[in-house]
C-alpha cells in the first residue's frame, strides 16, 4: 500500500476565500498551483463543503445573530461549480482535499473523487460525522483545535480501530493566533504520544510570521497547513490567510529550515570543517633521536602545533605505538612512520556499548545498576559486529527474562535450546527471523514464540531491541548448526562483565 503521508505535505486552504465566484476561486488554485510547481513542494488543495440545506436548520437560515450563517450563504457555490475547481486542481498537478461539515458532503467529496478528507477542529468531537468520514476509507487529515488530551487520544484509537489511513494536525483555533498561543511543543507531544501517526501543524497566525513554520519543522511536523487567497479591488484577504507571496516567504522559511536541520538524523560533514579544526590541532614530535622497533612512549614525545599533512596528532597516538623508520629529534612523526596496529578485540566491544546504550534509550529502555550483561561473540570478539548478540541478563529463576540488542547488521547463528522454550517480543527496530525454515519480520510489539527443539535464527538490518521471556536459562543449553561453535568453550564465545563491564572488559 502507498503511504499517502511518506513524505512532507504543504496544505492550501481556499475555505470560503473564493468568496462565492467560480472565477476568482480559479485564479486563487492558478496562482497556488504556479508557486507549488516554482517551490517543487508536494501540495494540496483544500475546499470545504457545506450542505446548506441539511447543515443549518431552516428557522436560521437568514439568521444574523452566527456571523458564519451569513458568511456561509453569501459565498456559496453549486456543487457543479467545484466540480470545474477540482479539475482545475488536478490540471495544475495538485492534491485534492476537502473538508465535509455535514453527512452528505461526505457522499459528494467521495462522488467527486478527492484525494483526501479533511477533518475540521469544530468537528473532531462530532461523532455521527466522523463515523460517516470513518466509513469513507480515505486518507484523513485531523485538525487537534481546542481537544482536550483525551479527546485526541480518543480519535486517534478510533481511527485506528477503523483501520485508516490519517494524520493528527495540531492547531489553535484562533484567527490570527499570537506567538503566545501558538504552543508548538504540542508537537512533540504528538510524536512521542502517537508515534505511528504523522504530525503536521495547521496554522493560522498573522501569514507575515515565518517563523512558526520553521519552528515545527524543526519539531518534526510533516504536514503544514494554510489559508490562501488574493486580493482584489473588491476583495480583502482576512488576516489569517496568505497571498502567493506571503506563501512564497513561507515555504521559504520551512525550506531554509530543512536545509539547516539536514537529512534526517545523519550528520554532514562540510569539505573544509577538517581544515579548519585540524590548523588548531597538536602534531607528534620526538625528544630525542628514535630507531626503528621503538615505541612512543610519553616521555620521548611532545605535542606541538602545526599539526603538518599526514603527520600523527595527539588524539590518535597512543604509547604502544612502534616507529617502523628512524627518525631525528624535533622531527614530526607520520602515520606512514607507524607499524600497523591490530585493533584490541575489547575495544570493538567497548566501542560497541555506545551504540547499544543509543538503541535502548531509542527503545526507553531503563536499567538499574543490577544487571549483568553478555557479549555473544560466537566466531570471536573481532567479528562481534557481523556475528553475534548483545544480551542483558535481567531475571533467571523458574523463569527468565533478557534484553537483547542486535547492532545494525548484525546476525545471531542459527541453533535451538534442549530444555528452555522462550518468546521474543520487539521494543524497538525490526528483527528478521526464520523458525524452522519460516522467515518472519517481527516489528515493535510483535511476538515469536520458540520451542525447545526449534532451530531458529534472527538478525537485524538497521538495529532491534527485542525481550526475551522464557523459562530458565541453562547454559550449555544451546546448539548449533554450525559444529565450528558447538565445539568451541563458552568462555571464547561469551564475554560477560556486570553492569556495563567499566573497567573489566578487557583481551
Amino acid at each position: 500500500m502507498i503511504n499517502p503521508f511518506d513524505e512532507d505535505l504543504f496544505i492550501f486552504d481556499l475555505a470560503n476565500n473564493h468568496q462565492g465566484s467560480l472565477d476568482h476561486g480559479l485564479n486563487i488554485i492558478r496562482a497556488f498551483g504556479k508557486l507549488s510547481k516554482e517551490k517543487n513542494i508536494k501540495a494540496i488543495f483544500k475546499f470545504q463543503f457545506r450542505d446548506l440545506d441539511t447543515l443549518i436548520h431552516p428557522d436560521y437560515i437568514n439568521s444574523s445573530d452566527n456571523k458564519h450563517i451569513k458568511r456561509f450563504t453569501s459565498t456559496k457555490l453549486k456543487l457543479e461549480d467545484y466540480k470545474v475547481l477540482l479539475d482545475e486542481v488536478n490540471k495544475q498537478g495538485l492534491l485534492s482535499m476537502c473538508t465535509p461539515f455535514d453527512e452528505k458532503s461526505v457522499e459528494n467529496i467521495i462522488d467527486l473523487k478527492f484525494d483526501f478528507i479533511k477533518i475540521a477542529s469544530c468537528c473532531a468531537s462530532d461523532w455521527p460525522l466522523l463515523n460517516k468520514i470513518a466509513g469513507a476509507f480515505m486518507p484523513t487529515v485531523i485538525s487537534t483545535g481546542g481537544l482536550a488530551l483525551n479527546e485526541i487520544d480518543n480519535l486517534v484509537s478510533f481511527f485506528n480501530h477503523k483501520g485508516s489511513s490519517f494524520a493528527l494536525m495540531h492547531c489553535v483555533s484562533v484567527y490570527p493566533s499570537n506567538d503566545n498561543e501558538l504552543s508548538l511543543n504540542q508537537i512533540n507531544l504528538f510524536k512521542t504520544r502517537y508515534p505511528n501517526t504523522p504530525i503536521g501543524w495547521s496554522t493560522h497566525e498573522h501569514p507575515d510570521n515565518i517563523i512558526a513554520i520553521a519552528v515545527a519543522k524543526s519539531k518534526g511536523a510533516s504536514l503544514f497547513e494554510r489559508h490562501v487567497g488574493l486580493n482584489t479591488e473588491n476583495i480583502t484577504l482576512n488576516l489569517y490567510s496568505s497571498t502567493p507571496r506571503q506563501a512564497e516567504e513561507w515555504i521559504d522559511s520551512y525550506k531554509r529550515t530543512s536545509e539547516m536541520c539536514g537529512d534526517g538524523l545523519k550528520r554532514t560533514h562540510p569539505a573544509n570543517e577538517k581544515n579548519s579544526l585540524d590548523i588548531l590541532k597538536r602534531g607528534v614530535y620526538l625528544k630525542e633521536d628514535m630507531e626503528i622497533g621503538e615505541k612512543l612512549t610519553l616521555d620521548k614525545v611532545f605535542f606541538a602545533m602545526p599539526l603538518n599533512e599526514n603527520q600523527l596528532d595527539s588524539g590518535i597516538w597512543n604509547k604502544n605505538m612502534e616507529l617502523k623508520e628512524n627518525i631525528k629529534a624535533n622531527q614530526s612523526v607520520f602515520v606512514t612512520s607507524i607499524k600497523e596496529q591490530k585493533s584490541k578485540n575489547s575495544k570493538i566491544l567497548k566501542d560497541a556499548i555506545h551504540e547499544i546504550k543509543a538503541l535502548l534509550n531509542k527503545a526507553s529502555v531503563v536499567l538499574n545498576s543490577e544487571f549483568e550483561i553478555e557479549f555473544s561473540h560466537h566466531y570471536g570478539k573481532e567479528k562481534f559486529l557481523d556475528v553475534g548478540t548483545f544480551i542483558i541478563n535481567c531475571i533467571n529463576r523458574d523463569y527468565c527474562k533478557k534484553i537483547l540488542v542486535q547492532l545494525p547488521g548484525q546476525k545471531h547463528p542459527s541453533h535451538y535450546h534442549d530444555r528452555k522454550e522462550e518468546t521474543f517480543q520487539v521494543l524497538y527496530g525490526s528483527l528478521e527471523t526464520i523458525t524452522e525454515g519460516h522467515r518472519r519480520t517481527l516489528h515493535p510489539g510483535e511476538t515469536l514464540l520458540v520451542q525447545p527443539g526449534v532451530w531458529h535464527s534472527f538478525w537485524s538490518e538497521k538495529g532491534c531491541v527485542f525481550e526475551e521471556v522464557s523459562t530458565t536459562h541453562y547454559n550449555n543449553d544451546s546448539i548449533y548448526n554450525d559444529r565450528r561453535i558447538n565445539d568451541t568453550k563458552r568462555e571464547h564465545r561469551k564475554t560477560s562483565a556486570k553492569n556495563w563491564g567499566r573497567f573489566s572488559l578487557d583481551d
